[in-house]
């Protein structure tokens, strides 16, 4: 087979995959995820340099000396972790219906 002729069935089988109900639903499903995960990463992450550069809300002490400028750093990590975690476990989700999509079109 040549190239031209594999890159076009390549190409329609690319097309009738992207435009199949299966895969919209997949990209709708991830969009529900990832897009209010990641504006809610944002808004955390950020919310520490705007809160300490023009507000003085994080430097009361929460315990002995320790300020909430340093509790709300920690809790980034944990964020982080937490976010990775969740989005993992969602990922194997989104494998199992990328398999059924192939599955349905003879894709290995």
């Amino acid at each position: 087979m040549e190239a031209k002729e594999i890159n076009k069935s390549f190409e329609n089988d690319y097309s009738s995959i992207v435009q199949s109900s299966s895969f919209q639903a997949l990209l709708s499903e991830k969009k529900k995820f990832i897009i209010p995960f990641t504006i809610f990463f944002f808004c955390f992450y950020f919310a520490l340099p705007i809160l300490t550069s023009y507000s003085t809300v994080l430097n009361s002490k929460f315990i002995g000396d320790i300020t909430w400028a340093w509790v709300f750093a920690f809790l980034q990590f944990i964020m982080t972790w937490g976010l990775c975690m969740l989005y993992s476990k969602k990922a194997t989700k989104f494998d199992e219906i990328t398999k059924q999509i192939k599955s349905e079109r003879g894709i290995n």
